[in-house]
């Protein structure tokens, strides 16, 4: 359980706002009426401060000071468990000055010295992932539906030599010979109903991965020595990086270490004539390997990562040299081990249901922002870099391309991408990228540790995270909605806004505009910023539509002639949101010239 963090915020008397005058000029008088929300009054806030307007008691306004202050208003429905569909609203003020400009409205030209994406100069290379999201996606829903039909087993109810295992209260088996064999079953199409047979000789023993390749593996793959050096790195880098994040992966077999198992076997599951528009399965975790009973014929009893091997001439599917192999597949390790650390920690050891589908996603891809991390520390500066200007290292690139994009798609439409409610067994990439936004908020704010908490943990979802932070949901979600905006203002320090209005770890404003710089014109990437802010109005017969779980981008600018607005956020005729929505305004009083 975490210490509540003191929230940097002071609402102040109007003679205390940076000096400002008192105001002489009555307030504006609004055309809907005055049911205020949480905070009654006039709120006052100073230059760069933010606060927090709880809707949910069946309050519809909030009444801000004027005199020619502009805000950030971010409307919210922080809440999850609630049906998926668009919601109705309205959020209009009693009165306004247009706004210059808005994000979602201004063209930013792109610098002539821009380039195109390319795998090693432009870096951030970006390859098709439908393939892997949607077998990801396939294989949880699997898992939960097993979980919920009562079909596997948690660590509550398995054997005693399972539940042994995973708490490690035996003694660890000894690792096998290298150049043993040993039988595996293995998923043989996408829709999890098909296994096959395989044999695997072990090809490399570590302290923490055993890796295994299949004996019908294709001709030309790796050499002895580039197996090595793969194994050495998932076995001392790799997974140190997402034990040391997430914590232990449970010990059903007690071996005290993680198998990974190549096969053509994996390689199969993608359609050659797949590859190039929808991607690749890179490899997985099955989660019927742990959930399985002792005698499940198609369970490994054991912690497994399948994997693809190198395959150059195509005999299987895709072609992949050794050196593809090993682009791809240590993100896809980073990934998937953390489903697996959250898998065994949450049903096996703790006897519960598997992660919520969003919060499981958005720890994964942490897991593998923090491979890019690793090599960023390796290479600070412009070293390891094939152009010096790169953000990244050329070693950090397998790692960054996927949270990155996927980010920006995000901040494209927040109102649509709902951080709650999606599952891994949807579609898309922009959800994606806002749970890892949220993710990495959370971690910046409450320290690393904060996601081994959140894996060895019996809740899930929002219950999880107010559990580990002991502070409200709403209330971390209305900061977070800020901190995607208020973080690096531009053309001001950036402590500007409250540390809890900011991330730590990542400068996302830096990293959109790199995107965008480096994007070759792409209609998918149009701006260097890309949270759409559109101007709050008066006129009440205007609706917006959101996803719970969502948030819009408004900015208000107040005339200078009067002391204070309103702001109604409502339904579309004027009446309270449902309190089930837990409607709120996130507001950030914007600091001169922005």
């Amino acid at each position: 359980m975490f210490r509540s963090t003191v929230w940097a915020l002071v609402v102040v008397a109007a003679a205390a706002c940076s000096g400002d005058h008192q105001p002489t000029s009555p307030p504006s008088t609004p055309s809907f009426a005055l049911h205020p929300c949480s905070v009654t009054g006039t709120l006052q806030l100073a230059s760069a401060a933010a606060s927090r307007v709880d809707c949910g008691n069946g309050g519809t306004t909030v009444t801000l000071a004027g005199d020619g202050a502009s805000y950030l208003i971010v409307p919210q429905f922080a809440t999850s468990l609630v049906p998926s569909s668009f919601v109705s609203y309205r959020l209009v003020a009693s009165a306004a000055t247009a706004s210059a400009a808005t994000a979602s409205a201004t063209a930013t030209s792109l610098p002539s010295s821009s380039a195109a994406l390319d795998p090693m100069r432009g870096l951030l290379r970006a390859t098709p992932r439908v393939a892997q999201l949607a077998f990801d996606g396939a294989l949880r829903a699997r898992a939960r539906a097993a979980v919920a039909r009562g079909t596997w087993l948690s660590g509550a109810r398995m054997s005693t030599r399972k539940l042994a295992g995973a708490v490690g209260a035996m003694a660890v088996i000894p690792a096998p010979s290298v150049g043993s064999i040993r039988s595996f079953r293995v998923l043989a199409d996408s829709t999890g109903r098909r296994f096959k047979s395989v044999n695997a000789r072990l090809a490399f023993a570590g302290d923490n991965v055993l890796i295994y390749v299949d004996t019908l593996s294709p001709a030309n793959g790796f050499t002895a020595a580039q197996i090595q050096s793969f194994g050495t790195l998932f076995d001392h880098t790799l997974y140190p990086i997402d034990t040391g994040a997430f914590g232990p992966p449970s010990d059903v077999d007690q071996n005290g270490r993680v198998i990974m198992l190549m096969s053509p076997a994996v390689n199969a599951l993608t359609p050659s004539s797949e590859c190039d528009t929808q991607g690749f399965v890179a490899g997985f975790f099955e989660e019927e390997d742990l959930g399985g009973a002792a005698n499940d014929p198609n369970s490994n009893n054991g912690e497994i990562f399948y994997s693809i091997v190198p395959d150059p001439n195509g005999t299987a599917s895709c072609s992949h040299t050794a050196d593809d192999v090993g682009f791809a597949v240590p993100a896809t390790f980073l990934h998937e081990l953390q489903h697996l650390i959250s898998f065994s920690q949450h049903f096996v050891v703790h006897g519960g249901d598997p992660e919520y589908g969003w919060l499981d996603e958005g720890l994964s891809i942490v897991a593998e922002e923090l491979g890019s991390v690793y090599y960023e520390q390796k290479c600070p500066g412009t070293a390891c870099r094939t152009e010096p200007a790169q953000l990244f290292p050329d070693s950090s690139q397998g790692f960054i391309a996927g949270f990155l994009f996927d980010s920006y798609a995000y901040a494209l439409k927040p109102d649509t991408a709902s951080v709650t409610l999606h599952s891994d067994a949807d579609d898309g990439f922009s959800w994606r990228g806002g749970d890892w936004l949220l993710a990495r908020w959370l971690g910046d704010q409450f320290g690393v540790s904060v996601y081994r908490h959140l894996d060895e943990n019996g809740a899930i979802g929002v219950a999880n995270i107010e559990s580990v932070t002991g502070q409200s949901f709403p209330s971390l979600f209305s900061d977070f909605g800020i901190a995607l905006f208020a973080d690096s203002l531009p053309g001001l320090p950036r402590a500007t806004a409250p540390a809890r209005d900011r991330f730590v770890t990542r400068n996302v404003r830096q990293l959109w505009a790199r995107l965008f710089a480096t994007s070759g014109g792409s209609p998918d990437v149009p701006r260097a910023f890309p949270i759409p802010v559109s101007t709050i109005g008066t006129d009440t017969t205007a609706t917006q539509r959101m996803y719970p779980g969502a948030m819009g981008f408004f900015r208000l600018n107040t005339p200078a002639n009067v002391s204070s607005v309103s702001v109604q956020f409502a339904g579309p005729g004027g009446s309270p949101l449902s309190s089930s929505l837990k409607p709120q305004l996130a507001i950030f009083r914007l600091p001169a010239g922005q």
